[in-house]
């Protein structure tokens, strides 16, 4: 049953010629694919939602940082798990799973505001749960993929992926603000809760998405040795190695200013909901554009040359943020900065699923979520308590030096800079 997923990787022309198939043309992908396009409105919607309910109940850039952290670190524990669980269950039963448990945690969000008993205490639960499932859930997507379609597509589909993650984001954002000003949290998040509804008859719909032999639960000695595995394959590889830590130094000053996003353009800007909305949905653009970038790109640039240039552009296209007033100045420049982000995301996600074995994509894919995401959890915090004392551009000032540090680190580090895999 080697591969039961995939379908025939080439296609015939007029001419008789074989080309190799788009990823679209395998019916489990295009099912995939459609379910997640869902859930990426519903869950931009409530991303936008959820922290500007925090910051009209509290007011507090500190308390706005510890509901990213919230939704970050129970994600990277989580994922140590999710990886374990992926390479040995019934990857398609566990992601719908996965699903429900998220649409619970939602639905009890909206009856909360409905009934008037909501609490911040309840939203950073139902946040919680909500962070644990997703990291089990994409544990299922980092292994599925190349099972479905094979290695050589794994750039293609995952920069599919995030493209369709941030054109989502060019509509949920600014949807989800003027929403919020008209009708607070609940339209988002009823919007939300059908997306994973969406998603649960999509993957439904597909025979196997892997493992060949699906297994039972793995004791807890069999999730050690899962997990001690996934992180002996991570430091035994020098460049993945350098990269996850790079990641988790840039996700930490990259969630230093994002953890400032709304009160930077709120207090500082003067944008209104709806314009925060919306100048998040202008910098999905970026995102998805680079994204696509890297997936027409495959195969053609070399992977650690073409990720150090993306790193140092992506640094000091951020700089004139610090010191730039007018809101949609800033606004393009942090849109153009994403194009690197999101270059860089969707090649290196791609590239760590080429060069891991199959049977052990979940377990590593969980070492390194957990090192990369660990850097949020502190950035959010830190970036919330500078605003807090000294106002928003202080964070957002620290977390450019750090941008333009690592960049130049990426560039010494041989093992990426001479990557070709």
């Amino acid at each position: 049953m080697r591969g039961a997923g995939r379908q025939n990787p080439y296609v015939l022309d007029g001419l008789g010629f074989a080309h190799p198939a788009s990823i679209f043309a395998n019916r489990s992908f295009r099912l995939y694919f459609a379910g997640q396009a869902a859930s990426f409105v519903g869950d931009g919607l409530r991303t936008i939602a959820l922290p500007l309910l925090v910051f009209h109940l509290t007011g507090s850039a500190l308390t706005l940082g510890v509901t990213y952290a919230l939704q970050f670190l129970p994600f990277a524990l989580a994922g140590l798990v999710g990886g374990s669980l992926a390479d040995r269950l019934d990857r398609r039963r566990l992601m719908i799973a996965c699903d429900f448990i998220r649409l619970f945690a939602v639905v009890v969000l909206v009856i909360g505001l409905e009934r008037g008993f909501l609490s911040l205490g309840i939203i950073y639960a139902s946040i919680v749960v909500i962070s644990i499932s997703a990291a089990v859930f994409l544990g299922g997507e980092a292994s599925s993929i190349p099972f479905v379609l094979g290695k050589d597509k794994a750039t293609q589909a995952v920069s599919v992926l995030i493209a369709a993650e941030q054109a989502a984001g060019l509509v949920a954002p600014p949807l989800g603000g003027a929403l919020f000003s008209l009708g607070g949290a609940v339209p988002a998040l009823v919007v939300n809760a059908l997306a994973y509804l969406v998603s649960f008859g999509a993957i439904s719909r597909i025979k196997t998405l892997g493992p060949e032999s699906p297994g039972r639960l793995p004791t807890t000695r069999e999730l050690w040795s899962d997990i001690r595995t996934g992180f002996a394959f991570l430091w035994a590889d020098a460049a993945m190695r350098a990269i996850t830590l790079m990641s988790l130094g840039l996700n930490l000053f990259g969630m230093m200013a994002f953890a400032i996003y709304i009160p930077f353009y709120k207090n500082v800007l003067g944008a209104n909901d709806a314009q925060v909305g919306l100048t998040l949905g202008i910098g999905a653009i970026g995102t998805m554009l680079g994204s696509l970038l890297a997936g027409a790109s495959a195969g053609r640039w070399p992977f650690g040359r073409s990720l150090s240039i993306a790193y140092a552009l992506d640094a000091i296209l951020f700089v004139p943020i610090v010191f730039l007033h007018n809101l949609w100045l800033v606004t393009l420049f942090w849109t153009v900065a994403n194009v690197g982000a999101g270059f860089e995301t969707a090649q290196i996600v791609s590239w760590r699923m080429r060069i891991i074995p199959q049977a052990s994509v979940g377990r590593v894919f969980g070492a390194v979520r957990l090192i990369v995401l660990i850097g949020i959890v502190p950035g959010s915090i830190a970036g919330g308590y500078l605003a807090q004392l000294y106002g928003p551009r202080l964070p957002l000032l620290v977390a450019t030096a750090g941008y333009l540090i690592l960049a130049l680190g990426a560039m010494a580090v041989r093992a990426v800079r001479d990557d070709t895999r």
